[in-house]
């Protein structure tokens, strides 16, 4: 089921599940006593599958409810049939269990999606007729592609607009208002897959050429800011992007915690967070907006982590094109999935992005790419292990 935001995906998964579980004459001759959940993390799949507003829990009545024991991530109804929540973070989670049925949801988002794909193929083995629902709004990956090219799938698609009677009007206005007919609508709103721009920068053929799953030792590692130029709800979001470098050369991309509406401090404390985390060399932060405040409200955080300013002097586009030029030479990677900041890269081209919005994560990108690989050799900090 591929659908814009808010167009009754998970609605639609929490009901199907309800149904296989209770052994609804709809969905199943008799309830399914093994049915397998999976998320892009346990958080989503327990915040948004499970005791969401339109999770699990909600679609029953009260007298068939399921008992939910969030410690061991699993459901239990009264006729016996029970489902268990599993992370796409970790696919080996899913070696060894055996089900009759799977509800997958946001699959275009799961960080390693062919892995826990093939997981929980081999995990649906019971039954008659083992079956599975994906509910997820689309990006043109690989595996989607080969769901719509296979006449074994089903697909529906829906729109957000179809569900505008149970959507607030604000959202309406603000979000389908604005994004209506543009590429980025089309996709978040029409449920329909896009494919690259033509006149990109980036392709996603690029990323998957060079996806892995863990990077290699580092020898350098930054944390690269782009703060936005003020903090209201209505500003660009700060970009926020780790990328390292190993002996021979190679960037890794090891993460996008890009943020939208945090006031300074917080993005700061998000930064400087991520850097601790990954025990980092520097953050990089882009001073043209907001010029030394951005440096101090670190310092204010973290008066020891160490800072290199940066400044732009030229548009965002020059400053990409030889960023582009390193994954076209095969120099940069991809570790795990990225979802959110490879559909801005393959949005963005002489132009700037389709949406008009400012690209904040692929500046932070460029900025750490271009502290690691097109700025003359630093030398690492002495890292404790």
């Amino acid at each position: 089921m591929l659908g814009g935001r808010g167009a009754g995906k998970t609605r639609a998964g929490a009901e199907w599940v309800r149904g296989l579980a209770l052994g609804d004459p709809d969905f199943a001759q008799a309830p399914l006593r093994r049915i397998a959940l999976v998320g892009e993390t346990f958080a989503d799949a327990r915040n948004v599958m499970v005791e969401g507003p339109a999770g699990i829990l909600a679609v029953h009545a009260r007298h068939e409810r399921p008992a939910w024991s969030p410690s061991l991530r699993k459901l239990e109804w009264a006729n016996g049939a029970v489902a268990h929540v599993f992370s796409a973070e970790d696919p080996d989670s899913l070696r060894g269990p055996q089900f009759e049925a799977a509800w997958a949801d946001e699959l275009a988002k799961w960080r390693h999606v062919e892995a826990t794909w093939d997981m929980l193929q081999f995990g649906l083995r019971l039954g008659a007729h083992p079956r599975q629902l994906v509910t997820t709004t689309p990006r043109p990956i690989p595996l989607l592609k080969r769901f719509l090219a296979d006449p074994t799938v089903a697909v529906s698609r829906a729109k957000t607009a179809d569900n505008a009677e149970n959507l607030a009007p604000a959202f309406l206005d603000a979000v389908v208002g604005r994004y209506a007919g543009t590429r980025l609508g089309r996709q978040e709103l029409d449920g329909d897959i896009i494919e690259d721009r033509p006149d990109a920068l980036w392709t996603r053929s690029i990323f998957e050429a060079g996806r892995i799953d863990a990077a290699p030792p580092l020898m350098r590692i930054v944390v690269a800011v782009d703060p936005p130029a003020s903090s209201s709800k209505r500003a660009d979001a700060c970009g926020i992007v780790a990328a390292g470098i190993d002996e021979g050369g190679t960037a890794y991309v090891l993460e996008d915690a890009t943020a939208q509406g945090l006031k300074p401090p917080e993005w700061a404390a998000r930064a400087v967070a991520l850097y601790r985390r990954l025990q980092a060399d520097a953050l990089v932060v882009e001073t043209n907006q907001g010029g030394e405040m951005a440096t101090g409200v670190i310092r204010q955080v973290d008066p020891s982590v160490p800072v290199a300013s940066v400044r732009a002097t030229r548009g965002k586009y020059l400053r990409a094109e030889p960023v582009s030029v390193l994954y076209a030479q095969g120099r940069v990677r991809h570790v795990g999935a990225l979802p959110d900041l490879e559909d801005e890269l393959c949005d963005f081209g002489p132009g700037g992005l389709t949406s008009g919005r400012s690209p904040d994560r692929m500046d932070a990108l460029v900025w750490a790419l271009t502290e690691l690989m097109l700025r003359d050799r630093r030398e690492p900090r002495v890292r404790v292990l």
